[in-house]
């Protein structure tokens, strides 16, 4: 399966289980096994760098395992080819997604100007709450 120029994912890397779907669907729902698992060993896989690897792992989230696999679900239409090509999919997006770099924030701080600003804006603020208070009768 080949998701960039670079990374390429091997067939022993993928473990695909059929099992039954959960939901409506009558007698097809009871019958047959159109639900699909994927196991991808992303932890074992070659083709993905150190930083690839720790950017999926965040973007997994729960779906990432102990033993560093990720496992993805899909029961979405009544076809099992339909619903293996869905999950090999979403595979490919989520290892696409986590090839990009995030961009690295450079820390700013507000300037002169603007905190004199808003410092005045809290004094007249604060001017005109203290206008609100009970008149003394002096």
């Amino acid at each position: 399966m080949r998701i960039t120029d670079d990374i390429t994912i091997q067939d022993w890397e993928l473990t695909e289980q059929f099992i039954r779907a959960s939901g409506p669907g009558g007698q097809n729902v009871n019958k047959v096994s159109t639900a699909v698992e994927l196991r991808f060993e992303a932890e074992r896989s070659p083709s993905l760098s150190g930083p690839v690897k720790a950017r999926l792992k965040r973007l997994a989230g729960r779906r990432w395992t102990k033993e560093g696999a990720i496992i993805l679900q899909c029961d979405e239409t009544r076809s099992q080819s339909r619903n293996r090509e869905i999950v090999r999919q979403r595979l490919a997006e989520l290892i696409e997604q986590a090839t990009h770099k995030p961009k690295r924030r450079i820390p700013t701080k507000p300037t002169k100007a603007s905190q004199r600003r808003r410092i005045e804006a809290k004094k007249q603020r604060g001017e005109v709450k203290a206008l609100r208070g009970r008149i003394s009768g002096d």
